[in-house]
């Protein structure tokens, strides 16, 4: 009998654009590994509004930790959050907020947060189907709030998107994801679901739980606009727990 020959040895995998034997693209598969061992993002929607945290994990002493962005803002009603590879993650960021401003700018309102994801989605799907380019090695998580209320959507790196209540995404999900699906309750507050977020990521974490790496924001149904959750605010809510 000959030996079985891998995928990787018949050069499945070194074009986004051919399928494997078994109906597989290896190169998407790869990416989303690379999302797997990103930093941790999760998000969650409140009944008065939806937050994001992230883990900015500041791997060197000498690094400025506010020179470290996880949470993003796209327009005054939508935020987002990039796991995976950053520098990806940025140019899909600036995209969908030259997005929104030309929304703005053409029709004289806010872009509503599906169309947005839609958009990006449909971009990051074009670089799974055309040679000459690799997929984003880039997942992310998209808060808005319009007049569907509310809403959290994950873009993953095949171009798909989800909705949901609440999720996470990167090195820590599947432990987060499990905490979250106990402990989510769709009658939570943005402070309450904060917290759940925070001590979800303490659990998780453990020892190597900081609550300096911690980056944040929250979108409130009654102003519909982006706020940073202080770090003031944090470290008080640490100190309570």
């Amino acid at each position: 009998m000959q030996p079985t020959i891998s995928h990787q040895m018949m050069g499945y995998d070194r074009s986004s654009t051919m399928f494997s034997p078994d109906g597989r693209l290896l190169q998407v598969e790869y990416a989303k590994k690379a999302v797997r061992q990103g930093t941790t993002s999760l998000g969650i929607v409140c009944k008065d509004g939806v937050l994001l945290l992230a883990d900015k994990r500041v791997i060197e002493v000498l690094i400025i930790p506010e020179s470290i962005e996880k949470v993003f803002q796209i327009d005054d009603h939508i935020g987002a959050s990039a796991t995976g590879f950053l520098m990806d993650g940025r140019v899909l960021i600036e995209r969908a907020q030259l997005l929104a401003q030309q929304n703005r700018v053409t029709y004289d309102s806010a872009i509503d947060t599906l169309s947005l994801v839609k958009e990006i989605a449909n971009m990051k799907q074009a670089f799974t189907q055309y040679g000459g380019a690799r997929p984003f090695g880039v997942s992310i998580l998209f808060a808005g709030v319009d007049d569907e209320g509310p809403q959290l959507y994950v873009t993953d790196v095949t171009g798909i998107y989800f909705r949901y209540k609440a999720t996470a995404l990167g090195e820590a999900e599947t432990p987060l994801k499990e905490i979250l699906e106990k402990e989510y309750a769709e009658d939570l507050t943005i402070e309450q679901g904060i917290k759940l977020g925070i001590n979800a990521m303490r659990k998780v974490f453990g020892k190597e739980f900081d609550i300096e790496r911690i980056d944040g924001a929250y979108l409130k149904t009654s102003d519909r606009l982006f706020k940073k959750i202080s770090k003031d605010y944090l470290r008080k809510l640490k100190k309570i727990q």
